[in-house]
């Protein structure tokens, strides 16, 4: 029986070390013969990107292309007429999400590594080139600061063509992964400017290029980063094309599930794991179908992390409503949703991208298409729903600590303890630069999230209607003799925060907001009052 491949990306160390392999090899035909330059893949992670361009790689690359033929043999592509482009090109193949920083000089460090470790794969050039070029190669294997790093990968071509006197493949994996790092850590601006002149240089007018492909998990518009390429075509989760080769296919995991003796789980696996839609081909998730041949257990797999901080940011600016819609998806309804294919990132952060987001990073996915840009959307799988609410918490607060914590603080009605992990939160989960954004309240959208992962015990209600208006937030228990809870946010508009968390104590009892609860059956009602500055709270009850 075959190993079972989780965590391996490497086509060739899949095929030596008799690793399980679906044959997905008609993806290089369909590359082969569409004719287009430049192809951008967008797919959630672990639905197998990284894998599908490592099989280019060995499959295209001029270097042991003999040895690399083998890899082949037995495999679909064997047999098409694209074999004959086997071994016929230099390849140049690198993954951005090793690049990492948090600062742009720690990025730019990354930024020199990487492209220092390519180039040490093609050290053997510089015996072939004439002194100006061997300075410029030399520059940037050394990692030396004044290296001309944004044309590192179009220079790299541009040897590589001349030495072996055809034009180069070039593969991006993870495009977008420095991207949001760099909007995470608020240097987008430095980073964009860079990675749009590095992918430019090589992707567009570059006479060595025969064919560029890229992958991300979103595409993003910020900046035009790719409106200076012409030649470029995007594939997305919601295009026909290429739309069976990232994920499982039914046939594809129900004969993975033979091989290992576990067919007759198909029908729980498949309520799982299934329900993805990619254009017109319902798609499993490889990643948790591989853990579960594995483990024999269904249970939640995969978790994304890419698209988390934007999905952060996202939630702190919507309002709070999107938390009933939520609410919503997990009870097993559908939502319509405008979707524009492309994030803008930046300053110009859109709340509305993040239906979008959750659908481009595998949280959601389409059950309908309505017209062009308008889509019926919903929660995929048993997987997905299982911790759909408590991830939103976790990504807000960076872990369950928190949340345990509130759920006793609640319980036990201890206020003092409610009040410090809210000013806990405010301080570790939410910094200055979203809280000086001109949006409503980024402070409830904040609790709200929070308090949305709660929901074994209160149900989170955002702005209901209560009394003589509506209340900010209500926790309403689903235990018996549980305390209720008011809470009344107020940004601080004077020095004398205390006397403003009074006042904001003092609207409930005026506005009657306990109506809401007292209406429910609860008896024991706990009014707070908050108001923030900044970083600062400060609490009354």
């Amino acid at each position: 029986m075959k190993k079972i491949p989780i965590g391996i990306e490497d086509f060739k160390e899949i095929r030596i070390e008799n690793y399980y392999y679906i044959d997905k090899t008609k993806f290089i035909e369909e590359i082969l013969n569409d004719g287009a330059k430049v192809k951008l893949f967008c797919r959630p992670r672990r639905f197998g990107k990284t894998l599908n361009m490592s099989t280019l790689k060995y499959f295209f690359d001029i270097k042991e292309a003999e040895e690399n033929r083998k890899l082949f043999n037995n495999l679909y592509i064997e047999n098409s007429p694209s074999i004959e482009e086997q071994g016929k090109y230099p390849v140049v193949f690198i993954s951005m999400k090793e690049i990492k920083g948090t600062t742009w000089e720690e990025m730019q460090k990354s930024i020199r590594e990487i492209l220092s470790n390519l180039y040490e794969k093609f050290n053997f050039l510089k015996d072939s080139l004439n002194e100006r070029n061997k300075r410029k190669f030399e520059k940037i294997w050394f990692e030396e600061i004044d290296g001309n790093y944004d044309d590192g990968l179009n220079f790299l071509t541009n040897i590589l063509e001349e030495y072996y006197k055809e034009k180069v493949i070039v593969l991006i994996d993870e495009y977008d992964v420095p991207l949001t790092m760099a909007y995470e850590y608020n240097f987008y601006d430095k980073a964009i400017n860079f990675f749009k002149s590095l992918y430019g240089s090589v992707l567009k007018t570059n006479l060595s290029l025969k064919m560029g492909v890229l992958t991300g998990a979103i595409r993003v518009a910020q900046a035009g980063i790719f409106s200076d390429l012409n030649n470029i075509e995007t594939h997305t989760i919601l295009d026909e094309a290429y739309d069976e080769y990232f994920g499982l296919l039914e046939n594809e995991v129900e004969n993975s599930l033979i091989e290992y003796k576990t067919e007759d789980k198909l029908e729980d696996v498949k309520s799982w794991y299934d329900g993805y839609k990619f254009g017109n081909m319902e798609v499993y998730n490889p990643w948790s179908i591989l853990k579960y041949i594995k483990y024999k257990k269904l249970d939640t797999y995969w978790v994304n992390t890419s698209g988390n901080i934007l999905i952060k940011n996202l939630l702190l600016h919507s309002d709070g409503t999107v938390f009933e819609d939520l609410d919503s998806l997990v009870k097993g309804k559908e939502k319509t949703v405008y979707i524009n294919e492309s994030i803008a990132l930046g300053s110009t952060l859109d709340p509305n991208n993040l239906w979008e987001l959750m659908l481009f990073s595998g949280y959601l996915t389409v059950k309908e298409k309505m017209n062009n840009k308008t889509y019926l959307v919903k929660i995929p799988n048993k997987e997905i729903q299982s911790f759909f609410k408590t991830l939103f918490a976790e990504i807000m607060f960076n872990g369950k600590n928190n949340i345990s914590n509130m759920k006793s603080a609640l319980e036990s009605r201890d206020v003092n303890r409610i009040s410090g992990i809210l000013e806990d939160l405010v301080l570790n989960a939410i910094s200055f630069y979203d809280t000086s954004r001109k949006y409503e309240n980024p402070y409830q959208n904040l609790l709200a999230g929070f308090l949305y992962g709660i929901d074994d015990f209160y149900r989170m209600i955002p702005n209901p209607e209560a009394g003589d208006g509506r209340a900010d937030i209500i926790l309403k228990p689903k235990m018996k003799n549980w305390a209720g809870y008011i809470f009344e946010l107020k940004r601080a508009k004077t020095k004398d925060m205390k006397k403003e968390a009074k006042k904001a104590y003092e609207q409930i009892e005026e506005m009657r907001y306990d109506t809401f609860l007292k209406n429910a059956g609860v008896k024991d009602i706990i009014k707070i009052g908050l108001v923030f500055d900044g970083k600062k709270v400060e609490t009354y009850y």
